[in-house]
């Protein structure tokens, strides 16, 4: 079976006794870790107000990546558009797609990467904005780019995002329903399907994707990525027990408590206490995990079967050097 194109996606989550200040820091390590392995393109989450992860501003990063990588593809996965202007997300992009031309994907969701009362206090919009934001971004890049100017007759004429540059980042859509493929497909960018969230295979999705995709300034054919959890460790059995704190805190978070399992012995506690809850099944299900050899076997199978041209694999594990690890083994 043909290897899939792979990438990674990194929430910066917090490992062990760590501070979500180091958590951040890992997650440089991560990237030019993946650089050196091949991987074709790291990108970072946004998310808010959550003690596991470190990643409310994916394009901070971004900018620090830009300084320590030469080649991987850069970029988010995404923005959550409602919480920002059209307007600065599109100055951010360009300023990003100044420091690394052409290496630059940005990758925007209609959620808000939190809850509602975190949503309240970062001022987000409903994310019934989401098309008219949408459409907005889209004209600012085209026009900064010269790709295609606004006219005297678009709502923003004479409105511009700055820095201009010869080159705009490649355009994304965060996706979890076929709907929401859709979508992606008719406004002709490309898309990215999270099953992790979603917590439903790939492939309706994609489908719903291809089917109504139109050309566009952005892309001229379809393309469409999938993301899930993926863990290898030497052995089955050891995978398993290192994703232990990844599965707790996922069950944990079902009932409303997010709660952060510092060591592996206290997630295995956990969990045991909780071996017949049902939704134990489906999170272990969700998941990819095993050896080097099952883990690249499930995911080749992963990107036949929901036919996305590039498979992101979630960086997990208890620590950095684990999840580093688990990157060089899924390499192979």
């Amino acid at each position: 079976m043909t290897a899939p194109l792979l990438s990674v996606l990194d929430l910066s989550p917090v490992s062990g006794e760590a501070t979500q200040a180091q958590a951040v820091r890992d997650t440089l390590e991560v990237a030019k870790a993946a650089e050196r392995l091949g991987y074709n393109r790291f990108w970072m989450a946004e998310h808010h107000s959550m003690s596991t992860v470190s990643s409310a501003s994916p394009e901070v990063l971004i900018a620090a990546l830009t300084q320590v990588t030469t080649t991987i593809r850069l970029g988010s996965g995404g923005v959550m558009l409602p919480n920002y202007s059209p307007l600065k997300v599109a100055e951010v992009f360009m300023a990003l797609e100044a420091l690394a031309p052409g290496r630059i994907d940005l990758g925007v969701g209609r959620a808000l990467g939190a809850d509602a009362r975190t949503g309240g206090a970062l001022r987000s919009a409903s994310s019934e904005v989401f098309p008219h934001y949408f459409a907005l971004l889209n004209a600012w890049l085209l026009d900064a780019s010269g790709t295609e100017p606004i006219t005297r007759q678009h709502p923003a004429f004479d409105i511009h995002a700055n820095p201009s540059g010869p080159s705009h980042p490649d355009l994304f859509l965060l996706t979890s329903s076929p709907d929401s493929a859709a979508f992606a497909g008719a406004a002709g960018v490309g898309m990215m399907f999270a099953e992790f969230i979603a917590r439903a295979d790939g492939g309706p999705a994609v489908a719903a994707y291809q089917r109504a995709f139109q050309p566009s300034a952005f892309r001229r054919a379809p393309w469409a990525g999938v993301a899930t959890i993926a863990y290898a460790a030497e052995t089955e059995e050891e995978a398993r027990r290192d994703t232990a704190p990844l599965r707790a805190s996922q069950l944990s978070g079902l009932y409303g408590d997010r709660r952060r399992f510092p060591t592996i012995e206290e997630a295995e506690a956990y969990l045991e206490e909780r071996k017949d809850d049902p939704n134990l099944a489906g999170i272990a299900q969700r998941a990819i995990v095993g050896s080097a050899e099952q883990v690249r076997e499930r995911l080749a199978q992963k990107a036949l079967s929901t036919g996305a041209n590039e498979v992101f694999v979630m960086s997990t594990g208890p620590t950095l050097k684990h999840r580093i690890r688990s990157l060089e083994l899924i390499k192979g």
